[in-house]
């Protein structure tokens, strides 16, 4: 008897124990999973700007096919080759004649042929919107926006 109670003393608070603490809901650790990193969506706009290079007297034609959609962004077409066509918005000017077979800079004008108009032969300048601009290459277009670039010899 003396072991039954002894037993029933051990057991039964044991058992007691043990139930109460697999009912109860331990706490759990929640694991987070890391934070995607935020993408920056690339917006698609449909802008349409002009351009003109003028060197001397002489109006530069891009009616040649090798300045015609040489980019998804920013281009131009054989229907008419002075309207740049922007579909990414944060085109710059010079993104744009950065796609062209021919290079532009502040300082100098290199053709697609190879001629190349810098500001120590002469005096290249930029316009934009009829008003002189030197930093029209760093400007964003904008719909309607109409550019020149003038290059006159000394």
């Amino acid at each position: 008897m003396k072991k039954l109670v002894f037993a029933a003393l051990i057991v039964l608070p044991l058992g007691i124990f043990l139930f109460f603490n697999q009912t109860q809901s331990k706490p759990h650790i929640l694991q987070q999973s890391p934070s995607p990193i935020p993408t920056i969506k690339e917006e698609k706009v449909e802008i349409k700007a002009s351009f003109t290079i003028i060197t001397g007297s002489i109006t530069r034609s891009f009616a040649n096919p090798k300045y015609h959609q040489k980019s998804a962004d920013v281009f131009i077409t054989k229907e008419d080759p002075s309207i740049i066509h922007v579909t990414k918005i944060g085109t710059t000017w010079q993104d744009f004649f950065d796609t062209l077979p021919m290079k532009l800079t502040k300082d100098c004008l290199t053709s697609g042929d190879g001629e190349r108009l810098c500001n120590t032969d002469g005096s290249l300048k930029f316009y934009l919107n009829d008003i002189e601009d030197k930093d029209l290459l760093e400007r964003e277009i904008k719909d309607g926006d109409k550019a020149l670039i003038k290059f006159i010899a000394f």
